[in-house]
């Protein structure tokens, strides 16, 4: 397939663009890829699980909604705060943002800091009351510091407050606990968070499901218990997930006519090979603000390249453009715009005409259009599009090292994160000397 311009529509409310950079080499070798990727799909150990992801959650949906209403009832307190970093809470900012629940930041708020002028920040957020917020902690070990911190640190608070309102230190650590709910490994043995919460007996049970990372967890029970919390409607979830589900049969199959995902990895890839080794992903609007954090854990974990630039417009062309656009400098450019069905669609259609007129003249381009429904995506697209990235990232492994000849590895390198590791051993007790962090400590 030679691209000078080729676009493909999903069906699913996103339409792409692509110019600027042959593919026949890429998608000569493209069915051994994608047959390759189907053989590691939700097979045990390989991480991959997130792929039948959203077709299993579909059978948990009213359970998930059941336990948000239980929790609210639960304490009556206004707020859900997300305890949990990267996957556990990137993810979640992305899934509330393009479903348009995130406007004002509404009843949801995150917390995943371990200084005390952002717990400060945090509490003020809260109107100084701790009891004004139900938490969810989400770790898959329940063993991650930062998590881990905030959470003892809130435990203790809130048993402090409730005696201060006259309740005996007993009923004051009962009250605390009916806060709180765990999404973690769903074994004992596996989490000590899961031991916590089922000691504790705090509400109900929400899973990070095995061989599902973290960066690919967005149809994983903290986004959609989330999602639940925040006022999604049902039926909208049931959509989104099946738009999810559709996007995983077309990204198995070889017709790379409808294999969005495929082709847009075999961009990257490709243009990687060619000697393009920046690269641009803009995002078009508000409704992707939080989708751009998601996104860059995406690309430095699984990817493991920092040369991606990805960022919000209009605002980084003004910043960006003397970069982008100074011919001593080489791109592979990509935009992702909404649907504007608004006042201002004519001038958002112009512009982002003028912006992908701008970027082909300067390097290869796609341009990646995507339906919308009020003040966010259409839910079939919203589910559609958070898959799509996860298949994208994974199928530009596979697709390098096809072309470069490598042999695979035994679990491909796109879903492991061995280097984390290295921060993690240093905040471990040195020989012979103290706690370098103590989970939930206060200072004297």
């Amino acid at each position: 397939m030679s691209l000078s311009i080729k676009s493909i529509d999903t069906g699913l409310g996103i339409v792409t663009k692509f110019s600027g950079v042959d593919l026949a080499g890429v998608t000569a070798k493209g069915t051994e890829v994608v047959e390759e990727f189907s053989r590691r799909a939700n097979k045990s150990g390989q991480f991959l699980s997130w792929v039948g992801l959203p077709d299993h959650q579909i059978q948990r949906v009213d359970e998930l909604y059941v336990m948000a209403k239980a929790f609210k009832n639960r304490t009556q307190a206004e707020f859900l705060s997300v305890f949990g970093i990267g996957g556990s809470k990137h993810t979640v900012e992305h899934m509330l943002g393009v479903n348009g629940l995130n406007i004002g930041k509404k009843n949801i708020l995150f917390f995943s800091d371990v200084d005390s002028l952002s717990f400060d920040r945090f509490m003020a957020r809260l109107g100084g009351d701790i009891t004004n917020s139900n938490f969810m902690i989400a770790s898959k070990s329940g063993s991650t510091f930062e998590t881990k911190d905030g959470m003892l640190r809130v435990q203790q608070l809130l048993e402090e407050a409730y005696m201060n309102k006259g309740l005996s230190r007993e009923d004051a650590v009962k009250s605390a606990r009916k806060h709180f709910i765990a999404v973690t490994d769903k074994s004992e043995a596996g989490s000590e968070l899961r031991r916590k919460s089922i000691s504790e007996n705090w509400l109900g049970k929400l899973f990070i499901h095995d061989d599902v990372g973290g960066r690919f967890s967005a149809f994983d029970d903290h986004s959609l218990f989330t999602l639940a919390y925040a006022g999604m409607k049902k039926e909208d979830m049931f959509q989104m997930l099946r738009g999810a589900k559709r996007m995983s049969d077309l990204a198995l199959t070889p017709d790379f006519n409808i294999n969005d995902p495929f082709v847009q990895a075999a961009f990257w890839a490709k243009n990687g090979i060619n000697g393009l080794k920046t690269s641009v992903h803009q995002y078009l609007g508000d409704v992707f603000e939080d989708s751009i954090k998601w996104h860059t854990q995406m690309q430095n974990e699984s990817v493991k390249n920092t040369l991606k630039q990805i960022a919000k417009v209009p605002d980084a062309m003004h910043h960006s453009s003397e970069a982008h656009f100074n011919p001593a400098n080489r791109f592979a450019f990509a935009l992702t715009s909404p649907v504007d069905r608004g006042f201002a669609r004519e001038n958002a259609v112009g512009y982002i005409g003028a912006l992908e007129k701008s970027y082909q003249d300067a390097g290869p381009l796609f341009s990646e259009l995507v339906a919308t429904r009020g003040l966010g995506l259409t839910p079939e697209a919203a589910g559609a599009l958070t898959q799509s990235r996860g298949f994208a990232t994974v199928y530009q492994e596979l697709i390098e090292k096809s072309l470069k000849g490598e042999k695979l590895p035994e679990v491909l390198d796109s879903v492991l994160q061995p280097h984390v590791e290295v921060y993690k051993r240093n905040l471990k007790p040195l020989p012979g000397g103290g706690d370098v962090v103590v989970a939930g400590r206060f200072s004297k």
